[in-house]
């Protein structure tokens, strides 16, 4: 069966029986038994063929996606077999937003990939929502709130939201004492419908209700927001993890660090997801895992970010003393 599929999309492939033969060292009749054999098998012609040329039928259209992921599940199949006993090894899909795939899981991909130097990634990073099925991706990354399906989920991290400025920003239009003074400041605003429920909302403050704030700049994506409040435009309001570099190198400076959504339960949570039941899926265990750890309970960019605020807060301490 193997080998029948195999050489039906090499002949699909090329369109030549005779280019197929030589390049697998058999005779022509070889590859031709093969594929009389497949179209018994299956019960339909999937080649018309000529003296001139070989071309597929319309059955022959279909069934090439088909053979492909035949071949695919097997070659899982065979794989997770294999690492029943030895070293888990394979190729894997890993799917993410691509500002959470650049800015964190790369660096935890490379080091899962020295933990396990059997395995191989496929990471894609996009703000397409993939179909993991379809797609075939082993874990997908997804951040926001999650909508039921057949998936299993695994959470990482809540999105802690961060009001900041660049200081030059500061130097130049005054640092907001509360959160209210932000409407009297021009504020970078995210159109993204996900991102409407946290932004510009603190707890105790107009009953939770979101602030009224404008500015020059509205975007609908968070990195555009990101190198706008850099370039000093505005003060943005976007997620721990996406401006904890910057907090950390001084080029952003958090407002309100301590500052709590009115809702916290209803945050957003980045998680992984899984489809259960697939061969690669001691794999995806083995990956989410890794991410998990790194990540920490508390996640890494949070912790950093208190480790820059903690010296102010000593100092006012100090100074309220």
């Amino acid at each position: 069966m193997i080998d029948a599929l195999n050489s039906f999309l090499a002949v699909a492939s090329s369109s030549s029986f005779s280019q197929v033969a030589k390049t697998q060292a058999v005779a022509v009749s070889s590859v031709t038994r093969k594929i009389d054999w497949l179209e018994a098998e299956i019960g339909a012609r999937l080649f018309h063929r000529s003296s001139r040329r070989v071309m597929l039928t319309d059955a022959g259209e279909q069934f090439v996606p088909r053979a492909r992921n035949i071949l695919a599940e097997l070659a899982q199949a065979k794989d997770a077999l294999a690492s029943i006993n030895d070293d888990p090894r394979g190729v894997m899909t890993v799917t993410a937003p691509t500002i959470f795939g650049r800015r964190h899981l790369a660096q935890a991909t490379a080091s899962f990939l020295e933990r396990y130097p059997m395995i191989e990634v496929d990471l894609h990073v996009s703000d397409t929502l993939v179909d993991l099925a379809e797609q075939r991706v082993d874990v997908a990354i997804r951040i926001g709130c999650l909508v039921d399906s057949d998936l299993v989920a695994t959470r990482l991290a809540t999105l802690r939201p961060l009001v900041c400025a660049s200081p030059d920003y500061l130097l130049r239009r005054g640092r907001p004492a509360t959160p209210e003074a932000l409407v009297d400041h021009d504020c970078i605003t995210v159109v993204t419908p996900a991102l409407a429920g946290p932004a510009w909302r603190f707890a105790g403050i107009r009953r939770g209700a979101a602030l009224p704030v404008s500015g020059k700049l509205r975007t609908d994506d968070k990195d555009c927001a990101l190198q706008a409040a850099l370039a000093g435009i505005g003060i943005a309001h976007l997620a721990s993890w996406v401006v904890a570099d910057d907090i950390v190198a001084g080029r952003l400076v958090p407002l309100f660090p301590d500052a709590r959504s009115p809702e916290p339960a209803a945050l957003p949570t980045i998680h992984a997801l899984r489809m259960p039941g697939r061969s690669y899926e001691a794999k995806a265990r083995l990956f989410i895992a890794h991410l998990r750890e790194t990540i920490g309970e508390t996640p890494y960019w949070d912790v950093a970010i208190d480790r820059v605020g903690a010296p102010v807060r000593a100092t006012r301490a100090r100074t309220r003393a």
